[in-house]
């Protein structure tokens, strides 16, 4: 019996869609003898419906073709379901991707007939589900301005960034884990099942999506001065050495606001809110990564 595959796609994630793309996807399931089937999304949450319907029609994986905001839609119709996610990632960050080591090139297109499935955790914030980072403060209040920029991209995010940095404010939060229940003064704070907001941000660099917790990084305002310093130490995966930043793990955080803040869900903007309920879902979504040799396992940790 042959197996079957939707790929869910995004023209407007990141860059741009590629035309050329859908002809190569169809050569390659024809090429590996899979049935393949393709849909364009055309608004909010249909990303969502499709693989909804994928499951429906007992279809073997989906794909997800575009950035964070994609992934995150389709995985949300197919979580706690035996259909497993692929990622094409053509968007702007690709931070899930990055961290499941998927190729960000035409390469991953490979993960069709050639691949290892795997059951990672997801995290349910205030009843929604993240899948990669979400979060509230600084980083929140940028999502918000570049979801209607034209230019994206790592440029366009770094200027938003530097422009808005001196005149957001720092913010206390109560927050109640498992283990502890405490006080602190953040300007970001990120709720993490995986280590990166995209383009090799790591915000939490020692989050898994198999340990069964949620990382959670408080983050301090740093002068500017010390900014440089402190994006090396984030883009070489070595954050938690920051004086300025803190790290826990839980099974489940509540953050208290005093005032409501802005607040994102794998990159996407919502509205500002002062109660965020955050809770583990362990081996809840099937996802396909690349294969790796036995000799290396050892350094591909997720």
């Amino acid at each position: 019996m042959s197996q079957s595959v939707l790929f869910v796609i995004n023209k407007f994630s990141g860059s741009g869609f590629k035309p050329e793309l859908e002809g190569r996807i169809i050569d390659k399931c024809r090429q590996a003898g899979i049935e393949s089937r393709i849909e364009f999304t055309q608004k909010r949450d249909h990303a969502t419906a499709l693989a909804r319907w994928a499951v429906d029609q007992k279809m073997d994986y989906v794909f997800a073709v575009g950035g964070d905001g994609t992934v995150n839609e389709v995985a949300q119709g197919l979580v706690h379901t035996p259909v497993a996610m692929g990622i094409l990632p053509i968007g702007s960050g690709n931070g899930l991707a990055r961290h499941l080591h998927i190729p960000m090139s035409i390469q991953s297109l490979n993960l069709v007939d050639n691949h290892q499935a795997e059951w990672i955790d997801t995290v349910e914030v205030n009843k929604m589900m993240s899948v990669n980072v979400s979060g509230f403060g600084f980083d929140a209040h940028i999502a918000s301005l570049f979801a209607g920029k034209a230019r994206r991209g790592l440029v366009g995010y770094t200027q938003l960034v530097v422009k808005e940095f001196s005149s957001f404010p720092s913010f206390d939060v109560q927050v109640d884990t498992e283990e502890a229940s405490f006080r602190t003064r953040c300007f970001i704070v990120a709720i993490a099942n995986a280590s990166q907001f995209g383009n090799n941000a790591r915000v939490a660099p020692l989050a898994s999506v198999k340990d069964q917790l949620i990382d959670i990084s408080f983050i301090q305002k740093i002068k500017l001065l010390r900014a440089p310093a402190f994006a090396q130490k984030m883009f070489t995966g070595n954050l938690d050495k920051s004086p300025f930043v803190k790290m826990n793990k839980s099974k489940r955080v509540n953050f208290e606001l005093a005032g409501p803040l802005p607040f994102h869900v794998d990159g996407e903007p919502l509205p500002p809110t002062r109660h965020i309920n955050c809770t583990i879902n362990p081996r809840s979504l099937k996802v396909l990564l690349p294969v790796v040799e036995t000799v290396k396992k050892n350094k591909y940790r997720i």
